[in-house]
């Protein structure tokens, strides 16, 4: 295989193993009944702190995956084929996103209903690739060294100043638009912050394909990553402590308050440490299949467990309501149904794309032979319809 090839098996891994802890952490958390959620068991503290590191790897990876298709290829700017593919890709996300949301018993009703207008995983990520194209446009013609800093000034600012505005309302827009920045209506996740992480997955994209032939990458790039990674997750909330102390600035004390941006972009860099330290045992092609179809799993898993289209879900009927015995090798089960469901479909995907095709070619066709057939027929009936209003008029004229 390719070197190039190699030095992204490690994230197709770990976006493998991000989905899969989606999933399980989807189907402990919507199941498992509240009087086993407590705080002072080891092993629910332990598995409720690892999921939380779950989204911030998934954006992370995500940017990093897209600008690393984007800037590897010789054009740049509108030239750059990855661009209109990243649009399309950024908008189907978004319309995914809202499929999934939608019920089709209300639709028969003509109601659409709150929750459709809600935004998830799938509309942050649609538009972080969105805006990391937008970027990448801006500086297209400008320095090399703008694009990162973009980037990670990006990151910097969202996840600063979050204190700040995860209090605004936004009222003044629109409901649906508002979702995107605001949790207030139920949405679960908002372009701000997440698209942070999306942004810095972007920026560790930009220095490793800058510095892809460096003879030291990877003892370098783990060194870094789990030194920065042990010193935002223990040092970060202590040196915000200081930066407040020193200048006064309540915004530091703020963000020392609820600091979890950078703690878990700690634990970001510490997964990226120890998946690049076990990068030579990365590329079973089952894994790296997961990590290719992770946009089907979510699908499959969100139809399974949240009844998408039809309301009838796993979560409709076992709402917060199994003990652990069941919901610990349900969520194992849950897993392996899904991804076993999504490689199958990958397996047959050109062949179903396909007859899909055909079905809708057919119909088409039908279609226009049904046109040609009835056209001579619909002529005769509207001249016929013609005479006689001509006659009635003729008539009440007289």
């Amino acid at each position: 295989m390719k070197t190039g090839t190699n030095r992204l098996f490690f994230i197709d891994a770990m976006r493998a193993w991000a989905i899969l802890m989606m999933l399980q952490g989807h189907f402990i958390d919507g199941l498992l009944n509240p009087v086993f959620r407590d705080g002072n068991n080891l092993v629910f503290n332990t598995w409720q702190y690892f999921r939380g590191i779950t989204a911030p790897v998934f954006f992370t990876v995500s940017g990093f995956i897209f600008t690393f298709l984007l800037i590897r290829v010789p054009e740049t700017g509108l030239a750059n084929p990855r661009v209109k593919k990243g649009i399309r890709r950024g908008l189907q996300l978004l319309l995914i996103g809202y499929l999934l949301r939608m019920n089709l018993f209300g639709l028969f009703t003509g109601t659409i209903y709150d929750s459709f207008y809600l935004v998830d995983v799938l509309h942050c990520i649609g538009l972080s690739i969105l805006a990391v194209i937008g970027l990448y446009l801006f500086s297209a013609n400008k320095s090399k060294i703008v694009f990162p800093i973009l980037l990670l000034g990006i990151t910097l600012l969202l996840f600063v100043f979050e204190p700040i505005y995860k209090q605004w309302s936004f009222s003044f827009l629109p409901y649906a638009i508002a979702n995107y920045f605001t949790k207030a209506n139920g949405s679960v996740f908002t372009i701000i912050p997440w698209l942070g992480y999306a942004t810095i997955g972007g920026f560790l994209s930009v220095l490793f394909t800058r510095y892809k032939n460096f003879k030291h990458l990877y003892p370098t790039a783990i060194t870094l990553a789990a030194s920065l990674g042990f010193l935002l997750i223990f040092y970060s909330s202590k040196g915000f402590i200081w930066l407040y102390e020193t200048t006064s600035i309540g915004l530091f004390a703020l963000i020392e308050q609820n600091n979890y941006l950078f703690i878990r972009l700690g634990d970001v860099f510490v997964i990226f440490a120890i998946f690049m330290i076990l990068r030579k045992f990365m590329s079973n092609v089952t894994v790296l299949k997961i990590g290719a179809s992770t946009l089907t799993i979510y699908v499959v898993h969100f139809i399974i467990l949240y009844g998408s289209f039809t309301g009838l879900g796993l979560y409709r009927f076992f709402n917060h309501s199994l003990t652990p015995a069941i919901v610990v090798p349900g969520a194992l089960t849950f897993m392996f149904a899904c991804t076993f469901l999504s490689l199958r479909y990958k397996t047959h995907e050109q062949q179903i794309k396909d007859n899909i095709n055909a079905i809708v070619q057919t119909g088409k066709n039908q279609t226009l032979e049904l046109y040609k057939i009835s056209t001579p027929i619909l002529k005769e009936i509207a001249i016929k319809i013609r005479v006689f209003i001509i006659r009635v008029l003729g008539l009440a004229k007289n």
